[in-house]
């Protein structure tokens, strides 16, 4: 069924965060689905800032985004003594040392992962082990993963009502679970909700209501599908909670954003990847890593019917071994979106044909979000 929700535009990061502003003052939580590069994190950021303005420069917004990351950074000269190193100067560590969390952070870390860790607070380091090997040089994703289980640990400190954290009225995550494999994007996600739930359920010393709204915001489709059930499900001996879930677009280098409603169909952001690949296949403008966003669609949709291969959604056409061979050759290279790289005009007709052909053989209606629309007036 076709999703004809009303496309709102908007000309800066400033007014689209006030529309979140706006409506996060009656629901719990705010979903936001959006691509990479489309502004997520400066947006978070801005959200943020009107909440300083707002509050005459005090601060309102606990925020994970990559600049909460760069809080965290290595320090690996001389090699025997590598350690994290955080910031202590920054508020996120205001209750860190107080409130001894290194127990409350070992319990989600043990829920990912298998190294262990030691903050010393007169150093403000951490040095990481694993059984006998000590001062060890954590992966990529293991960092990122011991980064969010210390800012879970912070979020369980502000629901309390911690006077460190009493500052705290929302909550922005962006993006938690880049580098995770799918296993634990899944397992954080249900944590997530476990701990929105309860941020959203929060009462003040007097009994009356006092919630930590959040707004979250990916570009995972399973972290974000996860999330929009886990929220969206009644839970016995709870409210429910308020949310509205959008898709969030920059459809042109024009600058401005698009914002749609998702209501009850959290999934409509693969047929808006779908909206993308057709821009992008009208303009010519088609990059290596498109192949990998094409086979993600044709996979889900094989999923869907119940089929586990995505050759289910080639049977029958013409050139089925073909484009069969093509998707799996050309969307397993390391593509990098940061530094695209132009098909070939030979990899772009074949692009070409299994995107028609299956648009086509699935009847999907193609919305509108990803197409131009300059002659729409954006709000200012």
């Amino acid at each position: 069924m076709k999703n004809k929700a009303k496309i709102h535009q908007y000309k800066t990061l400033t007014t689209l965060a006030r529309k979140l502003r706006s409506d996060i003052a009656d629901l719990h939580c705010v979903l936001l689905y959006a691509y990479n590069r489309t502004g997520k994190t400066r947006l978070s950021m801005e959200f943020k800032n009107q909440g300083k303005r707002k509050n005459n420069g005090t601060r309102d917004t606990l925020y994970f985004n990559a600049y909460t990351e760069d809080l965290f950074v290595w320090k690996n000269d001389p090699d025997l003594d590598r350690h994290l190193k955080l910031n202590s100067e920054s508020v996120f560590f205001n209750g860190l040392r107080e409130l001894a969390l290194d127990e409350r952070i070992a319990e989600y870390l043990s829920r990912y992962t298998d190294f262990d860790f030691d903050i010393d607070y007169t150093k403000w380091k951490v040095v990481f082990k694993k059984g006998d090997d000590e001062h060890i040089k954590i992966s990529r994703g293991e960092e990122k993963i011991f980064i969010w289980c210390v800012f879970m640990a912070i979020c369980e400190r502000v629901i309390d009502g911690h006077e460190s954290y009493d500052w705290v009225k929302y909550l922005y995550i962006d993006d938690p679970i880049s580098s995770l494999d799918d296993n634990n994007a899944i397992a954080v996600a249900c944590d997530l909700a476990d701990l929105i739930l309860k941020a959203s359920s929060r009462r003040a010393v007097s009994g009356a209501p006092d919630p930590v709204r959040t707004v979250f915001s990916s570009h995972h489709a399973l972290f974000f599908n996860v999330m929009s059930n886990e929220l969206g499900r009644a839970r016995e001996g709870q409210e429910k909670l308020k949310t509205k879930r959008y898709f969030l677009h920059q459809p042109s280098s024009e600058g401005f954003y698009t914002l749609r409603a998702t209501g009850d169909t959290p999934y409509f952001h693969h047929v808006a990847t779908l909206a993308e690949l057709h821009r992008c296949l009208q303009s010519d403008a088609l990059y290596t890593y498109h192949f990998n966003a094409l086979r993600s669609i044709l996979e889900k949709t094989a999923s869907f019917f119940g089929h586990d291969d995505l050759k289910f959604c080639l049977h029958g056409m013409k050139d089925e071994a073909l484009y069969n061979r093509a998707l799996n050759l050309l969307s397993h290279g390391k593509y990098s979106i940061a530094d695209p790289v132009e098909m070939l005009d030979d990899n772009k007709r074949l692009f070409r044909d299994i995107l028609t052909n299956f648009v086509d053989r699935f009847q999907f209606a193609i919305p509108e979000i990803a197409m131009k629309t300059r002659n729409r007036k954006a709000k200012t």
